[in-house]
Parts: C-alpha cells; structure tokens; sequence
C-alpha cells in the first residue's frame, strides 16, 4: 500500500478509471455478441448490428480500444453478418 498522499490519490482515481474502461468493453461484447445472435438466428438484426457499431465506436473514442482495433473488430463483425445473410 503506497504511503505518499498522491500514489493514494493516484490508485483511487486507476480503480475508478478500471471499473468504468470494464464496463465499456462489456457492454461493447454484449451487443456484439447479440447482434451476432440476432443475425443467426435469422430476425432482422440491422438494429443490433447499428448497436454494436456504435458502442464499437464508442470505446474507440474514449480510448478503451484502439481505432484500428475497433475497425478490425467492425471488419470481422460485418463479416460475420454477410456469411450468415
């Protein structure tokens, strides 16, 4: 445990900073994952698919993912949809 009043500081603002980069990721998992389901499991899934596009984009704003890792994952993702299509 750090005794310096500014590594205190420091690790409370990281847990705050993790706790909120984790749910983000999540959530961009969650619609991905749903937007897939949605797609094969033969429903109209341009509204998941909109969803997941837009929390992918999201994350890559707030630098949880890095841009060129969202445009891989939105590659992959809409590759996915047109095999299933």
């Amino acid at each position: 445990m750090a005794n310096i009043r500014s590594q205190i500081k420091r690790n409370r603002q990281n847990e705050k900073r993790h706790a909120r980069n984790k749910a983000v990721r999540s959530e961009m998992r969650t619609r991905t994952k749903r937007a897939v389901e949605a797609v094969e499991s033969g429903a109209d899934g341009s509204e998941a698919l909109r969803l997941a596009i837009k929390r992918i984009d999201k994350a890559a704003a707030k630098g949880i993912i890095h841009k060129n890792q969202a445009a891989n994952r939105k590659s992959r993702l809409m590759k996915r949809v047109a095999a299933s299509r």
